[in-house]
């Protein structure tokens, strides 16, 4: 009697030998402890692999990330959310680069300690492509799951509970997108999906519209931090509406980071000018003409802000005031 399968695996039909997912896994050529699986809707422990079995008609996904230390010295001007300390306020994305080195030599020249990555399945049929974790370590750089291309709570909420049995990791990025052409967020999807995880446990980071009043709610809601776009995502526009994100800033208890729009160094340095705790960019690195060389830009524009910030600005004035005194001239 034949031990044949027929599977629906990551959406396509396949027959299989294997008894267990883990037999399936190795059968990819996938090593079982670098993905994340669900079954039939639900997610499998990744400690469960090997003794769980596989049945015929089941539906599975099988998933990974894709291009999305030592103690601080006293007196380091930190920011910390949901229990977790950075020196660096640059947060870097992991998509449009042309190859994964140069992804990892632009995280390198930003300084930035959180990377962003996207959850997408495993290619099946070519498993031993290159993979992220091949050139950017998550156990030296930290890694934040993010829900880009989603555009439901409920789609958003299952990849990150993928993302969780893959990586481990509760501190996630979420944003729900409200339709295609903007990517502006659906406000009304995030703040459900916002206490959706915080009541499983997840400390999510939430992309949202530059709206002080939405930015409240969602922190009621769970938020670990609070994350307005200062222009629509990969626009390179620049902060639109910078007596929002004031705003926002001023009635917040939980760090705020602008999250999309940023276009060049400028950009980045006036968020931080307002008192946001970061910035968060992906395309205005990965399309410049030299990324390596933005990433290093952007790291001191967000440097130069955040000191800028924390000096405290002249006032404006309306008229001309000499910086040198007008008495005693010859």
């Amino acid at each position: 009697m034949s031990d044949t399968k027929t599977i629906t695996l990551n959406g396509e039909t396949r027959r299989t030998n294997a008894q267990t997912i883990a037999d399936l896994a190795r059968e990819l050529e996938l090593a079982p402890e670098k993905v994340a699986v669900e079954r039939n809707g639900e997610i499998v422990p990744r400690s469960t692999l090997e003794e769980a079995p596989l049945a015929q008609g089941d539906t599975l996904e099988i998933v990974h990330f894709v291009g999305g230390g030592d103690a601080v010295a006293s007196g380091t001007d930190t920011w910390t959310v949901a229990g977790h300390t950075f020196t660096s306020r640059l947060i870097v994305g992991t998509g449009k680069y042309k190859d994964f080195e140069q992804n990892a030599a632009a995280l390198e020249a930003s300084g930035a300690e959180i990377v962003t990555v996207a959850v997408r399945r495993v290619n099946v049929s070519d498993p031993k492509q290159p993979m992220l974790t091949d050139f950017i370590d998550p156990r030296k750089v930290t890694y934040l799951p993010n829900t880009a291309g989603c555009f439901t709570g409920e789609e958003a909420v299952r990849t990150l509970r993928l993302a969780r049995e893959a990586g481990g990791w509760d501190l996630v990025k979420l944003e729900v997108l409200g339709e295609a052409r903007t990517l502006y967020p659906d406000m009304r999807e995030t703040l459900k999906a916002t206490e959706t995880l915080a009541n499983e446990g997840f400390h999510p980071m939430v992309y949202c519209t530059d709206d002080p009043i939405a930015a409240k709610q969602l922190e009621e809601a769970g938020a670990v931090a609070i994350m307005p776009l200062g222009a629509p995502i990969g626009s390179g526009l620049g902060i639109q509406n910078r007596v929002t994100i004031r705003l926002i800033v001023e009635g917040a208890s939980v760090p705020v980071l602008v999250d999309a729009g940023v276009g060049t160094a400028s950009d980045a340095a006036v968020g931080m000018e307002l008192g946001c705790d970061g910035i968060l960019m992906n395309t205005a690195i990965a399309e410049a003409k030299d990324p390596v060389r933005m990433a290093r830009a952007m790291k001191l524009a967000v440097e130069a802000g955040r000191e800028a910030y924390l000096a405290g600005r002249m006032g404006r004035r309306m008229y001309a005031d000499p910086s040198s005194p007008l008495a005693g001239l010859i």
